[in-house]
């Protein structure tokens, strides 16, 4: 099995629906290679809205985005900018380790070719 020697981190970015696209081109701007679009919807304390006396969850954007860990500030701070995320209300990213990356293979390919 072919798993990455490289450390990796997983940028977690959770913002409006609508909003990936934006992401997804600062992160890659910023060094990233590509990222996973999911569809949810947020329960924020902010974002509660209320129809007919029902409350509604605003759908979310969820980007995932592996990165390897020598990047990760930089995209990181494109993610925050392109997502407004130090404004109230608008969303969050966090990072998380990889501790294992399989099925990344064009970076895996790169790491052989650096090694002597």
């Amino acid at each position: 099995m072919m798993t990455s020697q490289i450390a990796h981190d997983l940028i977690v970015t959770i913002v409006r629906k609508g909003w990936s696209e934006r992401i997804v081109k600062a992160s890659k701007e910023a060094g990233a290679e590509g990222a996973t679009i999911l569809h949810g919807r947020g329960t924020g304390i902010h974002e509660m809205k209320v129809l007919f006396g029902l409350p509604i969850e605003p759908e979310k954007d969820i980007v995932l985005t592996i990165i390897p860990e020598e990047k990760t500030e930089q995209v990181l701070a494109a993610i925050i900018e392109a997502g407004e995320l130090e404004r109230p209300a608008t969303g969050i990213a966090f990072v998380l380790p990889v501790k294992k990356a399989v099925g990344i293979v064009h970076l895996l390919h790169r790491e052989e070719e650096r090694q002597p």
